[in-house]
């Protein structure tokens, strides 16, 4: 591939840029510089240093004239202005311009060739480089050569700290997005999954403007036949819920792990690859992720034996948010061009901590608003810095920490289309049963597969339900291959008063948390919520 590329618009005058550079000139480079080790599949394993997680509390957008009106400010999107993320640009370009050398990855976020976008990532650590490569979508050669003027530049330069004297600033880490110029500056953090989020936030910026719903999901394909495709469904959920495992299916094609738009086409995939949770990663379980663990793959924050090469994919030692990232062409069913028409099915996965929930549920269009624009799960270890063990939390639209816009927004795209492309809604549990955490059991993998099976072939469709008295939710009570027990909570508790009274726990957050979104949401929506 051509090394050549002008960077002088980044003001960027390293002698020494490496772009675009294969798997194993990365690979050599991460290991003589950046002490990463190569383990038996011969993946790379790597510390991405202190920060084993995001850090949404150093998460900062500009405010500005152009903007400012249209951005839900707040918790989510703190505000700096323009004068303190060009300070905090500044000491990233300073600091890349003092490496002897830096990586450039160029590529295209978005499988739609009408709204992809070019993508630029200005990096020191040969790591975040093949990171990048892997997670964004690759050009050919001749794509790169015609390249020409990125729409989005990440400066990571991870490895050197803000200035915490700096105005706005509130730790030595910083994650500055800019919209009018584009640009996204991290510091202070070398987690490579800012960057793969940096470019999905700015998504979720672009996309809605153009009338695209941009989504936190997975989402596969079953086989065609008969000349028709397959359908589609989509699995909405935080990291932990089950996302990527669940669509990770050997009866069907994999569109994408994470990232989603849904067009008036259909959807497409905004990444290249996958970053798949791999704590207590099991080959018997999970055999599409075990095999995609080979050379090209980032393994981050792993624990293996410097002898044998193993890895010890049950350790903690280090983060309980152990990853791989791969190119998507390693899972062996992947849909490449990562497209498919309009889904059948829209999942909303939930891991509830406190065990009241039904493994599965049939929704009415208005309860999927509310519980889109709930976005309840627990937050599970490792995901972000200090979690430890599941925290009940609500995400609006399963995707708070990367929104931009007003939840609204988003859920009006979502309305819209679940109406006009007749989309069955359901919410699957994959938490825990029996009781609460530390009390009951999560809910096996086994079981939920056999869940999503049955939803993907219809087999729930007109199956009995139990109507739950506190949430107004519709379990399905026959599910094949699935212990019927297990579907109805107040059945499987041991003590039936228990688990009404952490329903009602539950359901009282729901409430208060529905509060801030109940007069964009509508009386209809908001009388699907819990009774």
């Amino acid at each position: 591939m051509p090394v050549h590329v002008d960077l002088s618009a980044h003001e960027i005058t390293v002698p020494v840029v490496i772009r675009n550079a294969p798997p194993g000139r990365l690979y050599e480079d991460a290991v003589s510089r950046e002490r990463a080790g190569i383990v038996s599949s011969g993946a790379i394993a790597i510390r991405s240093g202190v920060k084993t997680g995001r850090s949404p509390g150093d998460k900062h957008v500009v405010r500005s004239p152009e903007s400012g009106a249209d951005v839900w400010w707040g918790s989510v999107n703190h505000a700096i202005d323009e004068h303190t993320f060009l300070l905090n640009r500044q000491r990233a370009i300073d600091y890349l311009n003092t490496r002897d050398q830096i990586y450039v990855c160029d590529g295209y976020a978005g499988w739609d060739p009408v709204t992809r976008v070019k993508v630029r990532v200005l990096c020191g650590r040969a790591y975040h480089a093949l990171f990048m490569h892997n997670m964004l979508i690759r050009p050919t050669l001749e794509e790169l050569e015609r390249f020409g003027v990125p729409d989005f530049v990440i400066y990571n330069a991870g490895q050197f700290p803000a200035n915490p004297f700096t105005a706005q600033m509130t730790s030595r880490t910083s994650v500055d997005l800019c919209l009018e110029r584009r640009e996204q500056v991290i510091l202070g953090t070398e987690y490579a999954g800012e960057m793969k989020k940096g470019v999905f936030t700015y998504m979720h910026w672009l996309l809605p403007a153009r009338g695209i719903l941009s989504m936190h999901c997975s989402a596969n394909q079953g086989i065609a036949s008969g000349g028709r495709p397959g359908d589609v469904s989509l699995f909405f959920g935080l990291s932990g819920t089950g996302k990527t495992t669940l669509s990770a299916d050997p009866a069907r094609r994999l569109i994408g792990d994470d990232e989603h738009g849904w067009g008036d086409d259909g959807i497409f995939n905004v990444e290249g690859g996958c970053y798949a949770k791999c704590i207590h990663l099991d080959e018997a379980k999970e055999p599409e992720i075990w095999r995609a663990i080979k050379f090209g793959t980032v393994l981050e924050n792993v624990v293996f034996d410097p002898a044998t090469r193993a890895v010890d994919f049950e350790s903690g030692l280090v983060t309980e948010n152990t990853r791989a990232a791969y190119p998507i062409e390693y899972i062996d069913n992947a849909q490449v061009p990562c497209v498919g028409p309009h889904p059948k099915h829209v999942i909303f996965l939930t891991c509830d901590a406190l065990g009241v929930l039904p493994p599965v549920s049939r929704l009415s269009r208005e309860q999927a608003m509310y519980h889109f624009l709930s976005g309840y799960t627990a937050r599970v270890a490792g995901t972000e810095m200090g979690i430890v063990e599941p925290q009940i939390a609500f995400s609006a639209c399963f995707s708070a920490a990367f929104l931009v816009r007003h939840p609204a927004v988003y859920a009006r795209l979502l309305a819209e289309k679940l109406r006009r492309h007749d989309t069955r809604a359901w919410l699957v549990n994959t938490g825990w049963t029996w009781g609460a955490y530390g009390e009951g059991r999560r809910i096996d993998l086994a079981s939920t597969r056999r869940i999503v099976d049955a939803i993907n072939t219809g087999a729930v469709d007109e199956a009995p339900v139990h109507r739950d008295h506190v949430f107004g939710l519709e379990a399905v009570t026959r599910v094949p291959g699935v212990d019927g027990t297990l579907l109805v909570p107040h059945r499987a508790w041991s003590d039936e008063a228990a688990w009404e009274a952490a329903a009602r726990k539950l359901a009282a957050k729901f409430k208060e948390n529905f509060a801030a979104y109940a007069a964009e949401a509508g009386p209809d929506v908001l009388a699907a919520g819990p009774v």
